[in-house]
């Protein structure tokens, strides 16, 4: 059972935002406010501006008009590491691992991005250094752990399932200890037990840390299920917002695109 979004102002808000790359729209006065501790999604066809969206609010795209308020105060143009150190971590539609290094150092990635350590401290290998790198070590593991991939700490990210992948990209993200997790298409490629098992950890660590969560995804039914609220976008264009069960009966989501899909969800 969805756990009730918290009342109160927005966690982050999306005021008319216009995104143009040339002569092509890819978004067209969207708005939204995701409230804080909900779970919610964007669906709809490729090429709607879902991670385009994703884009923008990360900092990684610059809007073409609008803006982007998060906890009641302007992001839209500011770097991606200070969106992230805000609190915003997203994981990417393509994976984006470091594929060469093992499980272990990738979240420590994560964790790193947190608290600077003296360039003189990691130079000399104080003991005071040593000692922040075994509590690092420490969390990365039980992050590992929680992701159910601490028996893979050691393997390269490369060599690991498609699943676990996906697994690890997420725990990277928690480490950066956000207030507001942003998931591209986190089930894409995983077989039906799999995206089962997501759904529950997507709502475990919701509870487990507090989050938020906005999620992009294009299986219909795991979203129905999963999320608090849902906006459905269509050619750029925000066409439905509401709960699964308006979303799912709304005439022009049937029409414009879901079709089947959404009665399957019913």
């Amino acid at each position: 059972m969805n756990q009730a979004p918290l009342s109160g102002s927005p966690l982050l808000e999306l005021q008319a935002l216009n995104c143009r790359f040339g002569g092509l729209r890819a978004l067209d006065r969207v708005s939204l406010a995701v409230k804080s501790g909900e779970i919610f999604g964007l669906i709809g066809p490729n090429g709607a501006g879902k991670t385009t969206l994703f884009n923008l609010i990360s900092g990684l795209t610059a809007a073409s008009g609008g803006r982007i308020l998060w906890r009641g105060q302007p992001i839209s143009g500011l770097r991606p590491d200070r969106i992230a150190r805000l609190g915003l971590a997203r994981t990417f539609q393509n994976l984006r691992l470091f594929a060469s290094m093992s499980a272990l150092e990738n979240v420590l990635v994560g964790l790193h991005g947190r608290g600077r350590t003296p360039l003189v401290a990691g130079l000399l290998g104080t003991a005071a250094f040593r000692r922040r790198q075994r509590e690092l070590e420490a969390q990365a593991f039980n992050l590992l752990e929680l992701l159910e991939l601490a028996p893979l700490a050691q393997q390269s990210a490369g060599s690991l399932s498609y699943g676990n992948q996906r697994r690890l990209e997420i725990a990277r993200a928690l480490a950066t200890g956000p207030r507001l997790l942003l998931l591209d298409e986190p089930a894409a490629g995983l077989n039906p037990a799999e995206k089962s098992e997501l759904s529950a950890l997507i709502r475990l660590l919701r509870q487990r840390f507090d989050l938020t969560v906005l999620i992009i995804e294009h299986h219909v039914p795991l979203m129905m299920d999963l999320c608090d609220r849902l906006a459905v976008l269509n050619f750029g264009e925000r066409i439905a917002l509401g709960t699964p069960e308006l979303v799912r009966r709304d005439p022009a989501v049937i029409e414009a695109y879901l079709g089947g899909a959404v009665e399957e969800a019913s």
